[in-house]
């Protein structure tokens, strides 16, 4: 009911002005870094990706990729996959070990002195390895002769002596990948478990391997990745007897076999490249996905 007075006119409510959002700057702080990737891996990916496609009569065709993935080529290929797969699957299972020891240690001395090899061993390849290796192992190496190894049929110049040589740098490099990821464990996972009864392998069975999970296939892609790109180590001490793309890409730019095929190296790099790109995205998603759960 009303009392017969006039209603005041229902006043609209003023429009609700949004604050524009300024363009964010923070990304020319990002300008010199990103010109730097453009020059120094821009340029020289066009560069392979159009020498690649460029065949003999100056045109454009797919005479070099399908060249790169026939014959001895494809053989360097496969065998560059196989020796990434194996040397990445035995680096992740070592590498593993070695790096829950180190975590479960009381010792923060034997935890950092571990760490820090980890860190100058994952790095160190090429040349130095190499000679390390064949001063080790080689056919007059130390423990060659000493042991007698080369009667009993060891080789350090072929595919498993180039196998335990990757091994060198790849089981610290795991290492330093998963023990972040073993140090994300929480304590009160493993009591409670105790707690309902579950032993120690239970435990690593229903919860840590799990967990850990993403991390560890991270793992072996980095390691996979690795070794596939690895050259000097491998020109260093097998040369040409164990075949690997890296090794023909090299023989095909500098002409040791046949002369004019440096665009049948561009695509084989190119295949690489494409290898890498299909490693790196298996390994970015088992990133995020890791850091999420252990965080």
């Amino acid at each position: 009911m009303t009392d017969g007075s006039p209603t005041a006119p229902a006043v609209p409510a003023a429009p609700v002005r949004r604050a524009r959002r300024r363009p964010s700057s923070g990304w020319l702080a990002a300008l010199p870094l990103l010109l730097l990737v453009a020059l120094a891996f821009g340029l020289p990916a066009l560069a392979m990706t159009d020498g690649a496609f460029t065949v003999a009569d100056g045109g454009y065709g797919l005479d070099n990729l399908s060249r790169s993935v026939d014959g001895a080529y494809a053989t360097a290929l496969l065998g560059s996959v196989k020796l990434s797969a194996l040397t990445a699957a035995a680096g992740t299972v070592f590498g593993l070990f070695l790096a829950q020891a180190v975590v479960s240690s009381r010792g923060r001395a034997l935890r950092e002195a571990v760490l820090t090899a980890s860190g100058v061993l994952a790095n160190f390849g090429g040349v130095p390895l190499a000679f390390a290796f064949v001063a080790t192992l080689g056919n007059a190496g130390v423990l060659t002769t000493t042991f007698g190894l080369d009667e009993h049929g060891w080789s350090l110049y072929g595919f498993w002596g180039l196998s335990l040589t990757y091994l060198y740098f790849l089981v610290p490099l795991m290492v330093l990948t998963v023990a972040p990821a073993l140090d994300g464990l929480r304590v009160q996972w493993r009591e409670a478990a105790h707690d309902n009864g579950a032993t120690t392998w239970q435990y690593w069975r229903h919860v840590g391997i799990p967990v850990l999970l993403p991390s560890l296939l991270g793992g072996f892609v980095l390691l996979f990745g690795s070794a596939f790109a690895a050259y000097a180590t491998a020109a260093a001490m097998v040369g040409s007897s164990v075949p690997l793309v890296t090794l023909q890409i090299a023989d095909a730019l500098s002409g040791n076999v046949l002369v004019g095929q440096e665009n049948v190296a561009l695509a084989l790099s190119l295949d690489m490249v494409v290898v890498a790109a299909l490693v790196m995205a298996v390994h970015l998603p088992l990133q995020r996905r890791s850091t999420r759960w252990l965080a």
